[in-house]
């Protein structure tokens, strides 16, 4: 979508929404959430620490992936902002091949962003290591009521998405959805239709969702939510709206209700079409594998 200048149409375009990744937030708890998740089915990376202070594991799909992200226990520097927001999905992030035009595009827009902020992650693999270097544009402080939501500029990928990281007990392939609750949808799309033009927004049952690629962001009222997951929401604690957890593609729903169980995993739910993992099994992000 052209962004608008006061001669006219420019020829800067905002970006198109596509899933870079999802984030889940462990807080200086992070032995506890890659236990967890291991135990969902899902192969991680070895642990990486950020030059920004922050550290995490991955799980590689085919074009995203699911970070786990957390501060060590007792830091007094770093990425301490993570210590205010609770346990579970706190990052929904998008892609992009050049901060630089997509930060002068958004600006342009009027869409409330902080400049490019470039760090690195050093990386082990077979064979091999080297430095990850990102840099990533992000909103504004308070702009954003229910978590961070940024994008990420990858200067290597070829030391992000290998191969031998894609493969997951569970089958995943791909995040197909994230789920957004706040009490008034059309309010809480606004930001999306900023950032990407209205032509990416539609209506579903209960709200608004965002196409994103493969991927799609619902933007749902919490009672839209508990219809669709009944008990297995996670905890809002006291939250108006808050992320509330994702759908991953897999290959077999077989293969993930195997994960699941050798994984000791308690609560799951099964039918014909889905296997659902209650968030207080998931660091309180409520999971659905869907084929």
């Amino acid at each position: 979508m052209p962004v608008s200048g006061a001669k006219g149409v420019s020829t800067m375009t905002l970006p198109v929404p596509t899933l870079d990744h999802v984030v889940i937030n462990a807080r200086d708890d992070m032995d506890r959430a890659a236990d967890i998740y291991r135990r969902l089915g899902f192969t991680l990376t070895e642990r990486g620490y950020h030059s920004l202070g922050s550290m995490n594991h991955l799980a590689m799909f085919g074009t995203d992936y699911l970070e786990l992200i957390a501060v060590p226990k007792g830091a007094t520097s770093g990425r301490l902002d993570l210590l205010n927001f609770s346990f579970g999905l706190n990052g929904l992030v998008f892609g992009t091949e050049d901060s630089a035009v997509t930060y002068a595009a958004l600006s342009k827009a009027g869409v409330p962003v902080e400049p490019p902020v470039e760090f690195t992650r050093p990386v082990k693999f077979a064979g091999g290591q080297g430095d990850a270097r990102f840099r990533t544009v992000r909103m504004k402080a308070g702009i954003v009521p229910y978590g961070r939501v940024y994008y990420c500029h990858h200067f290597t990928r070829e030391l992000v998405w290998r191969d031998e990281w894609r493969h997951h007990g569970n089958g995943v392939v791909a995040i197909a959805r994230a789920l957004i609750v706040d009490p008034d949808p059309v309010k809480g799309i606004k930001l999306y239709e900023d950032m990407f033009g209205t032509e990416a927004v539609r209506d579903i049952a209960g709200g608004k969702s965002l196409v994103v690629g493969n991927s799609r962001f619902d933007v749902i009222t919490a009672a839209a939510l508990e219809e669709q997951f009944g008990n297995a929401v996670p905890d809002p604690e006291g939250r108006p709206a808050y992320m509330a957890g994702l759908s991953f593609r897999t290959t077999s729903l077989g293969k993930a209700a195997r994960a699941l169980q050798d994984g000791q995993i308690a609560g799951v739910m099964r039918s014909k079409d889905r296997v659902v993992v209650p968030a207080r099994e998931a660091m309180n992000a409520v999971l659905e594998f869907i084929e």
